[in-house]
């Protein structure tokens, strides 16, 4: 008998026992059992005894695992409100459409994938012939997350009911003409059918779970009631690897978000071979969800194993599939009957007196095609019941075969993701499974054909049927005609104008007060979304709180420590504030929904997401990526930016490369204001180009991203007539005689060009220069090296087409016959982007390497980007040209220690 007290003493002593003698019982019992029918009636006993307390409502943690067999018994399963064959046809159509563009695409070398599809057409056909809504009917409809492999199984579905046609499924991954179809999900690519980019992996279920917050959101601040959408994520199972897909479980879990499905695709392989080989993926999904949270639907077996699990009297059946690792499910797929008697039911008598029962072809039935996941009414039934569970998000694990239908050749084989195209054969034997009626005599010239039962035949229209009644076509992206924001009111943006005078001013900060004034603007104001991770006390944002609310589904259950306090936390459920917490990547997926509402829901938000800069791009540049690719408006603000601005912070918090990944995503417009004035004219332009009145071929479908620092420094007014420059890049902020210094008339001369806090260092070597050198030196704002590079870029294009274009950084600096030296607080590639069109003698200054932990002004002479650092270069520079004598470049290194 167990001794529980020996066992567990730790355990009893913080539990204790009322009924000591009642506990004995319990455990005798047990091991009664146990002992009389064996372990496996034991755990039996107690896995439906926890089953039947969960179910009681009892405090008892949940159970994290199920056995090996769907959730849903054959005899729940609901009747499918539809026409099963007509559906099953539609579906041969798909998968063989599907497969066909791939194989003619194969002759052209732009590969693609046959298998994954092949594997999940069910579990897409279901959907959009059932559950999927439109965005044609009330509401936004529901968002697809599909999975990127499955894009053919898509396009042919699109070819079917008349979206898309033969032309244009040949050319599947040809896009260069303009009217081809691109390999995966991209909106960027195929704005009118694509709304969400899915194929980078792990970004689609972490999009997916912050895009079902987001339209909860959307509801509980009466944005647009958006109650009625759904959101499906379409995922595979070697995709759940990724540490994104499963970062957010537990906050989907949290807030409740039955409005979310999961579909993962288990059919046991990823791109080299089995997702678990010794182990169980479905089971370590079950248990990972359940434990985070959610509803777990698992659909695995078709309907040719009823009779197997009715055979089962002894549970030896369910133990078996149990403990057969996943890598040995996918061998019995490809084995013939002998080999899987042996090895599957020759483990245990109970099984092998049952195998006795079944013919060969009863066996390969089951092993080789019934799985839950390629069946309708398993799929129907599993996505019912995600729908009608409350108070949770669920997660359906469906079993597939990798390559089902595509033949012998194709069906788990490891290498099947690899594996573009079928033969001729391969093909006819697919058409006769699939009963198409498809001629050899099509095949002209040894090309498979695409087959189509007409336009006006039943098939199609019963797929336009369904989908009329479920909204319209999905999936579909919307672009509404929506009108242009009004531009909030000029002195929002005109407050920073006259500088700050003798006050100091972070740029950080005076990015959070234009902020304040335009949430606070009536028209425009409750568009604003904030975005922040766990970082508003260091941006200066916790004056929001109060006002704002940061947002809650369920407001605020507590009282706050601070509530006696003008700015205390105030959570709430129509809170404007999105505070996430750590998480980056959670924060990008925010914004990345906010920033495509105004297409997913035809409401435009603006969001804008601060962060550290350190730990935007470096960390999250595969989302602003997908941002681009999804047609994403808003603004990105790297704070507390720079390699020497951040004291004390050291190597990883020491941003000095931010623009260099930001200038590689083309939908980026990168910015490094160094005033305040700037920072104001660089928002109002991205308020217009964005959300009103763009100026004719302008680019919408685009994102700002601005660094910030945190460094105090008094803000000067700002000069008349640099609009157009602040904007473009470039324009020139004083020159020696209009910043006060007193230089010899006949002075040498240099311009410095400087960005973000870099410029306060340059102002500085301005004045050196001239007082102690003689030295006459005129300093510009570069308040984007990027968007320079690239408007010089467009010039050199126009060149090839036979356009005169002269590049917006020659017609700033005309006229200019001095040297020119470039200074930032990133490293030197950042200004030396622009290099190769500044005619002028160029040199450039930057914080190349790793950060440290210093004074500002240590960490600047470290790297030598500051005043004096930057006095001898100027130096050097002009002794090259024989403008000052070489002596003097020795002397002011010696006079300032460098």
């Amino acid at each position: 008998m167990i001794d529980p007290v020996a066992k567990f003493p730790s355990e009893l002593d913080q539990l204790p026992d009322r009924d000591t003698e009642e506990t004995a019982e319990w455990a005798a019992s047990l091991d009664a059992v146990a002992k009389a029918a064996g372990p496996h009636r034991a755990a039996y006993l107690m896995r439906r005894t926890l089953q039947h307390a969960e179910g009681a409502g009892l405090a008892l943690p949940k159970l994290l695992e199920t056995d090996y067999v769907n959730t849903i018994p054959s005899a729940a399963e609901p009747v499918i409100d539809g026409d099963e064959e007509m559906e099953r046809r539609i579906t041969a159509w798909n998968r063989w459409n599907a497969a066909a563009m791939v194989t003619r695409g194969s002759k052209y070398g732009v590969g693609g994938h046959i298998a994954t599809f092949a594997s999940a057409a069910w579990l897409y056909e279901t959907g959009f012939n059932h559950f999927f809504r439109g965005k044609e009917g009330d509401g936004s409809g529901d968002q697809l997350y599909i999975q990127g492999h499955a894009s053919p199984g898509i396009y042919a579905r699109a070819f079917l009911d008349g979206r898309l046609t033969e032309a244009h499924l040949d050319k599947f991954r040809q896009e260069s003409a303009g009217d081809g179809l691109p390999s995966y999900p991209h909106p960027r690519r195929l704005p009118w059918l694509w709304e969400f980019p899915t194929v980078s992996m792990g970004l689609g279920p972490l999009s997916a779970i912050y895009q079902a917050r987001f339209n909860r959101y959307l509801t509980n601040r009466n944005i647009k009631d958006v109650s009625n959408s759904h959101v499906w994520a379409f995922l595979g199972d070697g995709e759940m690897d990724e540490p994104e897909s499963t970062a957010a479980l537990a906050l989907a879990a949290r807030e409740g978000l039955d409005n979310l499905t999961f579909v993962i695709n288990c059919n046991l392989q990823r791109l080299d071979g089995p997702v678990r080989a010794n182990f169980k993926i479905v089971q370590e999904l079950e248990a990972q969800f359940r434990g985070a949270g959610w509803n777990v639907v698992k659909s695995l077996w078709g309907g040719a194993w009823d009779e197997l699990f009715q055979l089962d009297t002894t549970g030896a059946l369910v133990r078996r599939l149990r403990e057969v690792p996943d890598a040995q499910v996918q061998t019995y797929q490809t084995r013939d009957a002998a080999y899987i008697r042996e090895d599957f039911f020759g483990k245990d008598p109970a099984l092998v007196e049952m195998a006795k029962l079944l013919s060969d072809d009863k066996i390969l039935e089951c092993f080789h095609l019934s799985r839950g996941g390629h069946e309708p009414r398993k799929v129907y039934a599993a996505y019912k019941a995600a729908l009608s569970h409350k108070g949770a998000p669920t997660v359906i694990l469906a079993q597939t075969v990798k390559g089902f239908t595509l033949g012998e050749g194709f069906a788990s084989k490891n290498a099947n993701h690899q594996m573009k195209k079928l033969t001729n054969d391969e093909f006819k034997n697919m058409r006769d499974l699939l009963e198409l009626p498809i001629s050899d005599a099509q095949f002209v010239d040894g090309v498979v054909p695409y087959g189509h039962p007409g336009a006006d035949s039943p098939e199609v229209r019963y797929l336009q049927e369904r989908r009329a009644a479920l909204g319209g076509p999905a999936p579909a992206r919307r672009s509404h005609a929506l009108a242009p924001l009004p531009a909030p009111a000029d002195k929002s943006f005109a407050a920073f104008d006259k500088g700050s005078g003798s006050q100091s001013m972070a740029t950080t900060m005076a990015f959070v007060r234009l902020m304040k004034d335009l949430i606070r603007d009536k028209t425009s104001g409750k568009r604003w979304v904030p975005i922040v991770p766990d970082e508003a006390r260091t941006f200066g944002m916790e004056s929001l709180f109060p006002s704002l609310g940061i947002y809650s589904p369920k407001g605020q259950t507590y009282e706050p420590v601070d509530r006696d306090q003008l700015m205390y936390y105030r959570e709430a459920k129509d809170g404007q504030i999105l505070n996430e917490g750590i998480t980056e990547a959670g924060s990008m997926a925010d914004f990345i929904a906010a920033a495509s509402s105004y297409a997913t829901h035809g409401e435009p938000m603006i969001p804008f997401y601060i962060f550290y800069s350190m730990f935007g791009w470096q960390r999250t540049a595969d989302q602003m990526w997908q941002l681009g690719d999804q047609l994403g408006r808003g603004f990105l603000v790297g704070a507390t930016a720079g390699r020497t601005t951040l004291t004390g912070e050291g190597l990883q918090h020491a941003d000095g490369h931010s623009p260099v990944i930001a200038a590689t995503n083309p939908a980026a417009m990168s910015y490094d204001p160094a005033f305040a004035y700037e920072v104001a004219a660089i928002v109002k332009d991205g308020l217009r180009r964005m959300y009103g009145e763009a100026a004719p071929g302008e680019d919408r479908d685009v994102f700002y991203y601005l660094t910030v620092y945190n460094e105090p420094m008094p803000q000067p007014a700002k000069p008349a007539g640099i609009d157009e420059g602040i904007v473009k890049g470039l324009y020139r902020f004083n020159t020696a005689e209009t910043a006060g210094v007193t230089v010899p008339a006949n002075a040498s001369r240099i311009q410095l060009l400087g960005s973000g806090t870099a410029i306060h260092w340059t102002l500085e070597a301005q004045k050196l220069l001239a007082e102690e050198w003689g030295v006459a030196a005129d300093v510009w704002s570069a308040t984007s090296w990027t968007e320079l590079r690239r408007d010089a870029l467009e010039a050199d294009a126009a060149l090839l087409r036979g356009e005169e274009r002269i590049p917006y950084i020659r017609k700033a600096l005309d006229g200019v016959d001095s040297p020119v030296l470039a200074v930032s607080d990133y490293m030197r590639q950042v200004p030396d982007q622009i290099a190769q069109w500044v005619q002028q003698d160029w040199s450039s200054l930057g914080a190349d390497g790793f950060g440290l932990s210093d004074t500002r002004e240590a960490a600047r002479r470290h790297f030598g980007v500051d005043a004096q650092s930057i006095v001898v270069a100027a130096l050097a520079q002009l002794a090259k040209r024989g403008e000052v004598p070489v002596t003097a470049v020795k002397e002011a290194r010696e006079r300032y220690g460098l």
